[in-house]
């Protein structure tokens, strides 16, 4: 008799899906059975689990989730359980749907993930929604706004380590000519944000600070209130240093009056797999607390265990 032989991988990729059904079993659902399971698998094995629980059940994984789950848990498992692409444009049509002028879940987007991961996203957006994220930033959006989203959802970066001296302090000096006459929304500074390579900005930004010595940001502050302006320092902020845009938004997420819960599921469950030590990092530095004491204090139940679950992953 022959028996046919099964890699390891998939036995323990089967036996996933058989535990997460037992979880929606019986009375009541065990969801700390899910958070133990999905919460210590990657992205690969999460898609795995994913199609094998389809081909089991006939049944999404996603729908038996939404099913058994409620409020800030479920979308936190449900956001971690989509392939990362999915997940973003997910995230991007909830964002252009949305839209607020205050709103910075596109630029995070469209300027913290790579040229691929961008693309790889903008691919998804059309499987999913029959569009193009342009058309729909496009439409969603207005004004200045629309002039600086529109090009950097477009974008395909050169991801090279290359960078051209020459041009970066001829940039810089337009940039701050731009900055100085208050011309925020001009053709040449959004072009220079939105096409160069993020090695190239960041040589541009270091010689804005050597030649003029201050930070761009800093310069963008004129008007606190102004939203256009602090979309404008959340995209320079996305492209140099993303940890500390991100330390940024957990901090206002977690210290304000009442929790930020969009922004904190959004955060962990988008970068859990890929900066979250850099992020814990500078969340320490910056607040003198660790991230998973602020975030023990600020939230409760199954959302608060799979939120500490998933910050003790590590860069996957």
């Amino acid at each position: 008799m022959s028996t046919i032989s099964v890699p390891a991988h998939e036995i323990s990729i089967f036996d996933d899906v058989e535990q997460l059904r037992k979880a929606f079993s019986g009375w009541g659902t065990n969801e700390g059975l899910i958070i133990s399971i999905l919460s210590h698998r990657n992205a690969d094995q999460r898609k795995r689990i994913r199609q094998a629980y389809a081909s089991t059940y006939n049944e999404d994984l996603l729908k038996s989730l939404d099913k058994e789950l409620s409020n800030d848990f479920e979308r936190l498992v449900h956001l971690w359980t989509l392939d990362p692409s999915e997940r973003d444009a997910y995230l991007l049509n909830e964002a252009t749907k949305r839209w607020t002028k205050s709103n910075q879940a596109l630029v995070e987007i469209a300027c913290t993930r790579s040229a691929h991961d961008l693309l790889l996203a903008k691919k998804a957006y059309h499987a999913s929604y029959k569009k193009s994220i342009e058309e729909d930033v496009a439409y969603h959006t207005t004004g200045d706004f629309r002039k600086l989203l529109l090009p950097l959802v477009a974008t395909y970066r050169y991801e090279g380590t290359e960078v051209n001296m020459t041009l970066a302090k001829t940039e810089a000096k337009l940039l701050h000519e731009k900055i100085s006459d208050k011309c925020y929304n001009d053709d040449d500074l959004i072009r220079i944000l939105a096409t160069r390579s993020k090695e190239q900005i960041n040589a541009t930004l270091n010689q804005y600070k050597n030649q003029f010595g201050k930070d761009i940001n800093k310069d963008l502050k004129e008007d606190s209130k102004d939203e256009y302006l602090a979309l404008l320092r959340a995209t320079i902020k996305c492209l140099t240093y993303p940890e500390k845009y991100f330390e940024k938004v957990l901090r206002l997420a977690i210290n304000k009056t009442g929790t930020d819960e969009g922004a904190l599921t959004r955060v962990v469950a988008t970068r859990a797999e890929v900066d979250m030590k850099s992020i814990k990092e500078e969340y320490q530095r910056r607040n003198s607390v660790p991230l998973e004491k602020a975030i023990a204090k600020d939230t409760r139940g199954d959302y608060e265990d799979m939120l500490l679950a998933l910050i003790g992953c590590g860069d996957a």
